[in-house]
């Protein structure tokens, strides 16, 4: 098969401008010369779903999706433009059928993301969400991309949920661009790192769709750039989402693989050991909220006894700054989940914000511990925490939908207990 040719034929361009990766799939397939059911065999899947792949394009399984274009040859950089995750479609066509004026009008899109509930500016999230839907072009900085992506991971670490999604859009342009320039691995992974950290964000403000597609594309340019690292960042955010998006199975499947693939480097290293006690953290919660009890416990169990010789305050800059005291914060989280607030409590006893060096740590510390003095129904232990939390970070209270959702509850049952009054000032749309 003339590769070259066929991937920058007119066929293979439109294909690209529709954004239809399926069409791309059927044209490998049949330059190979092989059926529906060939291809199946090599992607262990039947002939009917072949076809349903073919048609179905962007909206067929995404894991699918890449195994069926490595399988037909389909370059990393096309199979990417005709997802929509770079800059580099050749040609740029209408949709097919009418678009509502309405899919385009920015104050329509700010309406429904108030209208959700999300706390943060809407004009910030309809930048990021354009910025996902088609990535703008370079801003032109001359400060290097390492610079700026570690000033965007200090943003979230310091709670300026609004300052760093202000500043998303123009960052990942400029990472999509480098990647797509030099196609180098370390270019790949900065871009899947840079799409791992909109989603955490993202999340974070409840803005769950968005977040997946961030994670989606985390997930291809770390499998690209051939980084466990990377791939264990881009799997973390991909199970978090699908684990608030109600998808269980997914998100545990995720996860356990980024466990397997950072253990396969044998934690030669303490990034890679810090990576390790992450992913199994982040597995403990994730079996905690789909009810794992005995699953949890292990890995959380496990979780500490990977962190055990991990420096007390990570070094700056690794990209899973994980400690001891960061584990016992995830058992609060673990206990929590599985319902059993004492646990949670006796898990964060020794806990305090001397232990973090982050104020999102921080506040988080504050709000888990908040959660779970309401789940026992302490009404005035639960307004304590989340004032501290809010002292310390207000966006960890403001900007997160279930944590409003409490100092909402506080205000309507207990509202002449301490604190609550502020609580309520802080997480004001004026506040």
């Amino acid at each position: 098969m003339n590769t070259v040719r066929l991937w920058v034929s007119e066929e293979a361009r439109s294909c690209v401008a529709r954004q239809d990766p399926g069409g791309l799939i059927r044209l490998g397939r049949t330059e190979l010369g092989w059926r529906l059911e060939d291809l199946g065999a090599r992607i262990g899947c039947s002939a009917a779903t072949v076809s349903r792949l073919e048609r179905r394009g962007r909206n067929a399984d995404f894991e699918l999706i890449k195994s069926a274009a490595k399988a037909v040859q389909i370059p990393t950089h096309v199979l990417a433009a005709s997802l929509g995750l770079t800059s580099l479609p050749p040609i740029r066509v209408a949709p097919d059928g009418p678009r509502c004026a309405e899919e385009d009008d920015p104050m329509r899109r700010r309406t429904l993301l108030t209208a959700a509930g999300l706390a943060v500016p809407a004009s910030l999230l309809v930048g990021v969400s354009d910025a996902l839907a088609s990535v703008p072009d370079p801003t032109g900085s001359p400060v290097p991309l390492d610079s700026r992506l570690a000033a965007a991971r200090g943003l979230f670490d310091a709670g300026q949920n609004s300052k760093l999604l202000r500043a998303l859009p123009g960052l990942l342009a400029d990472a999509d661009h480098a990647a797509s320039r030099a196609r180098e691995e370390i270019a790949l992974a900065r871009l899947s790192t840079a799409y791992s950290l909109a989603s955490r964000v993202l999340t974070k403000v409840g803005n769950y769709g968005d977040s997946r597609l961030a994670a989606d594309r985390a997930m291809l340019y770390a499998e690209w750039s051939g980084s466990p690292l990377a791939a264990a960042a881009a799997a973390r955010e991909l199970s978090i989402v699908l684990r608030h998006q109600d998808q269980p199975t997914a998100a545990e499947r995720h996860i356990l693989d980024a466990v397997a693939k950072v253990e396969e480097t044998g934690l030669r290293t303490d990034a890679q050991s810090s990576a390790y006690a992450q992913m199994l953290c982040t597995t403990s919660y994730t079996a905690a909220r789909a009810g794992q009890r005995d699953q949890a416990l292990a890995m959380i169990r496990e979780a500490g006894k990977a962190a055990r010789n991990l420096p007390a305050v990570a070094p700056e800059g690794r990209l899973f700054p994980i400690t001891s005291a960061a584990v016992d914060l995830y058992a609060v989280g673990v206990h929590w989940a599985l319902g059993d607030a004492g646990a949670a409590l006796e898990a964060g006893r020794d806990l305090h914000q001397g232990q973090f060096t982050t104020v999102e740590r921080k506040g988080r510390m504050h709000t888990d511990l908040g959660r779970a003095w309401w789940q026992w129904g302490k009404a005035e232990q639960t307004a304590a925490e989340l004032l501290s939390a809010v002292r310390v970070s207000p966006g960890e209270v403001r900007d997160r939908p279930a944590i409003r959702q409490i100092v909402g509850d506080l205000r309507s049952r207990h509202p002449r207990v301490t604190g609550v009054r502020e609580l309520v000032a802080a997480v004001s749309p004026a506040a």
